[in-house]
């Protein structure tokens, strides 16, 4: 099922729901958190996904967090955002 399909569904479950039964509003209602939850964002090829899963792992991450990370710095090494300046007197975890 669909995003849109769902969204259709709820829409046209709250212009009726003194009409719905409990047990309707229940399989809806559930089917949008279960959509909400998978949602992925961008469509990414298998592979890329099997990468970016088995990295975020790896550094104990999520695997969102791993992204905003490299889109982060994707967008500073090509100068489409400043880079940041790092605090020598900071300690770091370890990690660069």
């Amino acid at each position: 099922m669909s995003r849109l399909s769902i969204s259709e569904e709820l829409e046209n479950a709250a212009g009726r729901v003194a009409d719905i039964s409990r047990a309707d509003l229940q399989i809806i209602l559930r089917r949008a958190a279960l959509m909400l939850r998978n949602v992925s964002g961008v469509p990414l090829e298998p592979a890329t996904e099997d990468a970016l899963n088995s990295i975020a792992a790896e550094m104990k991450i999520s695997r969102s967090e791993l992204i905003q990370i490299v889109l982060r710095e994707w967008l500073e090494t090509n100068a489409y955002l400043p880079v940041r300046s790092i605090d020598e007197e900071s300690e770091t975890d370890g990690s660069a």
